[in-house]
């Protein structure tokens, strides 16, 4: 979400976007498909640093009835707790794990399993602060270092191919994979259901579809067959 509206940005880079109108129309227009979890990222909290689309996360937590995992602007304990606390069940911690990885530790002592840690790659590093910033850390190495402080599960992103369109690289997907036991959700370059089956195959738990639903390439139901 970017200013009150469900946008695409290409590669995470502002003024790509593609505008695909209202959140809550859109979180339940997934739903009535057949959506078992919506994924919300507020992109302007990811940028700025602070929670910009508070008022249609709200909105959309109360509009549907199927866990909401949330991500951006999230930079305190105190911030995660009021949004498990308001309903959504999972908070994604990309920038502030990295930056203060003992935030993880904490969160998830409170809310046991309910931490999902964004680690977004490119050019085989994780990056950070809307993908603007490099941190030199290994995707792999550093989702088993987050599994250890009790994170319930990893975000991958990989954003050589995020908003493309133009398919997976699941190589790299693997790695993050194999690197831990808990789950891995793949992200990023998804534009047929033959990148779903390949994610599938690299031992993704899940994996977020974005564009190609909107585009229509094929629809949440055909997906959830694979």
């Amino acid at each position: 979400m970017q200013d009150g509206e469900v946008v695409q940005l290409v590669q995470g880079e502002r003024g790509t976007e593609t505008r695909y109108g209202d959140p809550v129309e859109a979180a339940e227009r997934w739903v009535d498909a057949g959506a078992k979890t919506l994924h919300l990222v507020d992109l302007d909290g990811a940028f700025e640093g602070e929670r910009a689309n508070a008022d249609a996360v709200e909105a959309v937590v109360d509009a549907v009835d199927v866990p909401v995992q949330l991500g951006g602007g999230i930079r305190t304990a105190a911030d995660a707790a009021d949004l498990l606390d308001r309903g959504v069940a999972r908070v994604i911690l990309g920038t502030a794990a990295v930056e203060e990885p003992g935030l993880v530790e904490e969160i998830s002592a409170d809310y046991p399993g309910r931490v999902m840690v964004s680690l977004d790659a490119k050019d085989g590093e994780v990056v950070v602060s809307g993908w603007t910033e490099g941190t030199g850390l290994d995707p792999a190495e550093a989702a088993a270092r987050y599994e250890d402080l009790g994170a319930g599960s990893i975000l991958f992103t990989d954003v050589d191919v995020e908003g493309r369109h133009e398919g997976v690289q699941a190589a790299v997907t693997r790695r993050v994979v194999d690197a831990v036991d808990i789950p891995v959700v793949a992200s990023g370059g998804v534009a047929s259901l033959d990148d779903v089956r390949t994610l599938k195959a690299a031992g993704a738990a899940a994996v977020v579809v974005g564009t190609a639903l909107y585009e229509g390439t094929f629809t949440l139901e055909a997906a959830m067959r694979v």
